[in-house]
């Protein structure tokens, strides 16, 4: 699996966790139940975890229609009752929750997936996981272009992968130089879709981040309209895992 574990921010799987529960300390917050889940990857198959000591609470209504999927590697909240399945590599890992199941179909990014889906990833930054932390980077984080440029040069991808600047349709909001919340519209390509989602007919919600060693976290939900606030809780359980890594 590789050194890229032991990274303190990408401890996601207890971060979360910890950062759910301190941003929601006020009253009327609710447990969430825990799905394990399996993954395959650089050293063969991996068997779901168990339940984490410690386990997000959420505030409101989205308690009772959100649940924890966490594999070895990483961990994310999606819709309940749904099927979850992740990758990992040297490179990094992806967890996908789907309400349909998928296993090793998943290695093969097209056709891609065109229905309701939460993907996490992590692309590690020195290592060939640097190739997609780029070319995000390039599209979303200006502060980061040297790194780009560092990457560019290596030859070893063509120049032509990467591009400066956001998608014309999409939507950035920024959060200080390293966090970036987006979004792509349905039936649209984007950085939504720089993932194993396809361009949908429902819009795609992201959140992007760079650590200080040019890790790249990504998150993107693509939910029906009925439970699209839920993206929201989702989305900021996750922000407040890097702020929460960064506290420690």
């Amino acid at each position: 699996m590789g050194p890229w574990l032991n990274r303190t921010f990408f401890s996601l799987t207890a971060a979360v966790c910890a950062a759910t529960v301190s941003a929601n300390a006020a009253p009327f917050t609710s447990a969430v139940p825990f799905v394990g889940c399996a993954a395959d990857g650089q050293t063969g198959p991996s068997s779901a975890p168990k339940k984490p000591a410690k386990m997000p609470r959420v505030v409101g209504s989205g308690a009772s229609t959100l649940a924890y999927y966490a594999s070895n590697e990483l961990g994310v909240l999606a819709p309940r009752g749904w099927h979850c399945f992740g990758l990992y590599g040297s490179n990094g890992s992806v967890l996908i929750v789907t309400p349909e199941e998928h296993g090793q179909d998943l290695f093969n990014p097209l056709p891609g997936l065109t229905g309701s889906a939460v993907q996490l990833s992590l692309s590690v930054g020195d290592t060939s996981g640097r190739f997609e932390a780029a070319e995000v980077a390039a599209r979303l984080f200006p502060s980061r272009k040297k790194f780009v440029e560092g990457v560019m040069a290596e030859g070893i991808e063509p120049r032509s992968s990467f591009h400066f600047g956001s998608f014309p349709t999409d939507t950035v909001r920024r959060y200080g130089d390293d966090v970036v919340e987006f979004e792509t519209p349905a039936n649209k390509s984007g950085m939504g879709t720089k993932s194993r989602l396809a361009p949908g007919g429902d819009p795609i919600k992201g959140l992007a981040m760079m650590t200080s060693e040019n890790d790249l976290v990504m998150l993107v939900v693509r939910l029906p309209k009925d439970q699209r606030d839920l993206a929201t809780t989702i989305m900021d359980s996750t922000r407040q895992a890097k702020r929460s890594s960064k506290a420690e």
